[in-house]
């Protein structure tokens, strides 16, 4: 019995090397992109422990749970840390990065989320990173949720640890993951006794046994399936065009938006518009409902829909729809707005579909 995904020749070091250059392109970069196989948290613990240890004074900034995650694992470097936390329903400013640096001087490390799926907001990079770069710490972005959704752009902003995955906005797998580095980031892991070696989450390896080695022999064998997937997505969105691809998204979020307010009982997340990300609208559902209810009696009326609860105690309050990939599309922001508004209607709230959906359709722009 023959399969497409079975019996495949090995992936040549070569055709790994290729879609590293797509993404590099992609990611308008000229530093060093290192695949990772796995999932995006593997270069975000790789890249932290790489660069981070006893000496090091990072600022974290948290505006979502990923935040909340990278300050533990840099406090279990051995790092000395400044948590810079904002509610969750905004957006940090490069002035409170500026005044925390006013504040902590000797800080040389900066980690920062660009878009939090989980929570709905988007933090403005580029600014930020004016000011890191007047300060001379690294800087560390987390930009999987972002990259596809709105621009990423590690050269211009002078990013020296940018990680992405494929798996919400491009549309592609969730196996494999990428880390572009600048050569200020290679130095600190190079002078960082506790830098993972040898290991999986270690970035020199394939720094030293891959990339200074020409790209002519892998480390191991790769995710061969996933390696394919990811160069299929990177086609996909060469052939629509990037600028393309994020204007669906940032129309999806428009629209989403705008039909949720039309629609009544649930209301953004994100207060600001400015602050909302593209990849994803978060919405804070009336009082005497419990979003993981609702979006359970909208998933039964319509299974394909992308909505989802908020995670952990977010599950009572928030809605998220997950309007990116394939779903950043008119159809699925009709769909989303139609079935939460059967549940709110279920659960006794007064909505207003037919204006939500007229809204959704104006805004879509």
């Amino acid at each position: 019995m023959t399969n497409l995904l079975l019996d495949l020749p090995p992936l040549s070091a070569a055709r790994f090397a290729s879609i590293e250059d797509r993404v590099a392109r992609l990611l308008g970069t000229g530093q060093d992109v290192v695949i990772t196989q796995g999932e995006a948290l593997l270069p975000l613990e790789g890249a932290i422990r790489a660069t981070a240890g006893p000496g090091t004074t990072a600022l974290n900034v948290i505006t979502g749970p990923y935040g909340q995650t990278f300050g533990d694992w840099l406090r279990d470097c051995g790092a000395t840390v400044v948590d810079l936390a904002v509610p969750f329903h905004t957006a940090v400013t490069a002035a409170q990065v500026r005044d925390a640096f006013a504040e902590h001087p000797e800080i040389d490390f900066v980690s920062l989320v660009h878009a939090e799926a989980a929570t709905g907001n988007t933090n403005p990079v580029a600014a930020i990173g004016e000011v890191v770069r007047e300060h001379g710490a690294l800087f560390y972005l987390d930009a999987v949720a972002s990259v596809g959704a709105e621009p990423v752009l590690p050269d211009a902003w002078g990013v020296d640890l940018c990680v992405i995955g494929a798996q919400k906005a491009m549309g592609g797998p969730a196996g494999v993951s990428a880390v572009s580095v600048s050569e200020r980031a290679w130095a600190r892991m190079a002078a960082n006794p506790n830098a993972p070696r040898r290991s999986y989450l270690s970035l020199l390896d394939w720094k030293e046994r891959w990339i200074d080695g020409g790209r002519k022999t892998l480390l191991h064998a790769p995710a061969q399936l996933e390696m394919l997937a990811l160069e299929a997505c990177v086609e996909r969105i060469e052939a629509e065009g990037l600028e393309t691809v994020m204007r669906r998204h940032a129309s999806a979020a428009a629209a989403t938006r705008a039909g949720a307010v039309a629609l009544g009982g649930v209301t953004p997340y994100v207060r600001d518009a400015g602050d909302a990300a593209p990849v994803a609208t978060t919405l804070r559902v009336p009082s005497g409902t419990t979003a993981s209810e609702l979006v359970a009696r909208a998933l039964a009326a319509d299974p394909g829909v992308p909505l989802a609860a908020g995670g952990g105690q977010l599950a009572r309050e928030m809605i998220r729809v997950n309007h990116y990939g394939a779903e950043a599309t008119r159809g699925a922001v009709r769909g989303c707005l139609t079935a939460l508004g059967a549940a709110l209607a279920d659960a006794g709230v007064s909505v207003d579909l037919p204006g939500a959906l007229a809204a959704a359709e104006r805004a879509w722009g």
